[in-house]
């Protein structure tokens, strides 16, 4: 028997629909996190003069889905934070424009209150980087960015989180820290703050040397690798207390290597930020990172070479060697991304699911963190299946009409143009231990 749900009242008639007392609640849960004042959305939904005006785009965008933006299939595979209007929500939404889009009497909920600098909490330290232009030339911009960090002492960090400024300039940034010895590095903020790495290899050392990142000595201090990496969309994973983590030096350096910057038609400047969060105690269990595909441990069969107006699908793989928890995921393609889907095959022949992206879009790429640990047992192969879509009627096709584009891993960092393509998987994990499917990766904020 079909249920139909009717908003109606008992009366037979239609329920009418206020701001206050429908439509705020919504707007703030599903919408206030990213519009809002510093939020990484460009206009604000706070208020009814605010929602009323951008009403009819509003309509059209959580009618059609687009909006709250959440690429992964829900009906795959379930993560922490997932940006959904239920159907009933996407009605009363309807219905209240339909009506007139009335205020109503009252007052709506209070609006949550947000950091004003970070989109995932309350950081302890936030540091600026320097302002950085980008040229309009319509090209990408590649560089080496530093960030001198002085503590008055060593921490142990929760997690490092990156803001880019409102211009959303960012195309990616991979991070690494530097711990240095305080008695072999007198001062860290001696030495350039931005090089870039387009340049001749006379030039490149050249530049690279006046970065001034070694001990005094010039011996090597220790490296955190990928401490912090961005993507468009990204919000910084944050485990609960004991998962995570490392050390942090009261002399360090975060190292941008690299910072890229996406075509803009127009100069503008770049202001962004690091945020840092503490932890009262060492870490317990120190996550790993293991990255399928482009620059990593699997080969993509075919090689990830798309022809112009073809749609082609491509496949890498990785055995797992041991038992581990996945804690997070990372899809990662450009411009001609059509689908995504991950999955590991384990010994007995099942299938675990990893996530599953059937829309590809280029402006989100999450870092998807499982509700709970999910184990892959020794012995399982990681699936990876991406299809491209290098044709017309793709409408973020850089080139019109289509042209050859392939993966550039030849050309060091300018292998990661925008118009050029990557197939990336990217899992965070640790070893398993028992009962690790049942641990919560819910932060708290505690």
């Amino acid at each position: 028997m079909l249920v139909a749900v009717v908003l109606f009242s008992t009366c037979g008639e239609e329920k009418q629909y206020t701001y206050n007392q429908d439509i705020a609640p919504i707007i703030h849960q599903n919408c206030v996190p990213c519009h809002r004042e510093a939020g990484a959305a460009p206009f604000s939904l706070t208020s009814f003069k605010q929602v009323n005006r951008k009403k009819n785009t509003i309509l059209k965008v959580t009618q059609s889905g687009y909006m709250p933006p959440w690429p992964a299939d829900r009906n795959y595979s379930h993560f922490i934070g997932e940006k959904y209007l239920t159907q009933d929500q996407k009605q009363a939404i309807k219905l209240w424009i339909e009506q007139g889009a009335p205020e109503g009497e009252g007052s709506p909920p209070p609006v949550p209150e947000y950091s004003k600098v970070s989109r995932i909490g309350e950081p302890d330290t936030t540091i600026w980087f320097d302002s950085i232009f980008v040229p309009g030339k319509n090209k990408d911009l590649f560089l080496i960015v530093t960030l001198p960090i002085e503590l008055r002492e060593d921490k142990y960090i929760r997690a490092l989180e990156f803001v880019p400024n409102k211009n959303n300039l960012v195309h990616h940034m991979n991070g690494h820290l530097l711990n240095y010895d305080p008695a072999l590095k007198k001062s860290v903020y001696e030495g350039i703050r931005v090089m870039n790495i387009e340049v001749d290899s006379a030039s490149y050392r050249r530049q690279f040397d006046s970065l001034m990142l070694y001990h005094d000595d010039k011996s090597y201090p220790d490296r955190i690798h990928s401490a912090i990496n961005y993507l468009p969309g990204v919000e910084a994973s944050i485990y609960p207390e004991g998962i995570g983590g490392f050390t942090m030096s009261r002399k360090a350096m975060l190292v941008a290597n690299d910072m890229h910057f996406g075509p803009t038609p127009k100069g503008k400047w770049d202001h962004s930020h690091l945020n840092i969060f503490y932890s009262d105690d060492p870490p317990k269990r120190p996550v790993r990172e293991t990255m399928l595909g482009t620059n990593g441990v699997s080969k993509i069969e075919p090689p990830l070479v798309i022809p112009p107006n073809t749609i082609r699908e491509f496949h890498t793989s990785q055995y797992v060697d041991q038992d581990i928890s996945v804690l997070t995921v990372n899809p990662h393609m450009h411009l001609l991304g059509k689908s995504f889907k991950a999955y590991a095959i384990d010994p007995a022949g099942d299938t675990i699911r990893l996530i599953h992206i059937p829309k590809w879009d280029f402006r989100w790429q999450y870092f998807y963190t499982f509700k709970t640990m999910v184990k892959i047992p020794e012995g399982s192969v990681i699936h990876v299946e991406a299809v491209y879509d290098n044709t017309a009627n793709n409408p973020d096709n850089p080139y019109d009409p289509p042209q050859l584009v392939k993966e550039r891993t030849d050309r060091g960092g300018e292998g990661m143009r925008t118009t050029d393509e990557m197939l990336q998987f990217i899992i965070t994990w640790l070893p398993y231990q028992e009962g690790d499917e049942n641990t919560s990766l819910e932060y708290s904020g505690d």
